[in-house]
This record gives C-alpha cells, structure tokens and sequence, in this order.
C-alpha cells in the first residue's frame, strides 16, 4: 500500500508541474489553426480579386433592398 502511495505521489506532483505547459500548448495550437484559416481565407479572398466581403458585411447586404 506504501508503494502505491509513493506513486500516487509522484503521479500527481508530476501532473501538477506539467499541466500549466500542458494548458499553454493547447493555447498555441488554438493560435496557429486560426492563423492558418486567415492565411486560407486571405488566399481565397486574392483569388477572387478581392471581392470576399467579411461575415457582417455579408448579411448587412442582404438587408439592404428591404423597404423600411
């Protein structure tokens, strides 16, 4: 039973130090896919000439024929 304490232990103290690189790894991963999508969605918006118009500018248009 002390043995497994004495991993337990050290299990535990080892997860305690590491899960602040742990949290901060998923946080650059996070970065880097969204750096990724703008580099695609910079990429197709040159492809089309610049013509892409951002998400809100896209429903305001819609809207825009209605009568008031």
């Amino acid at each position: 039973m002390n043995a497994f304490l004495d991993y337990l232990t050290v299990l535990s103290l080892f997860l305690l130090l590491a899960a602040p690189a742990l949290v901060g790894h998923a946080h650059e991963r996070r970065i880097d896919r969204q750096l990724r999508a703008a580099e695609v969605a910079e990429a197709a918006d040159d492809a089309a000439g610049g013509l892409l118009l951002p998400r809100g500018e896209r429903t305001r248009r819609h809207d825009f024929g209605r009568a008031a």
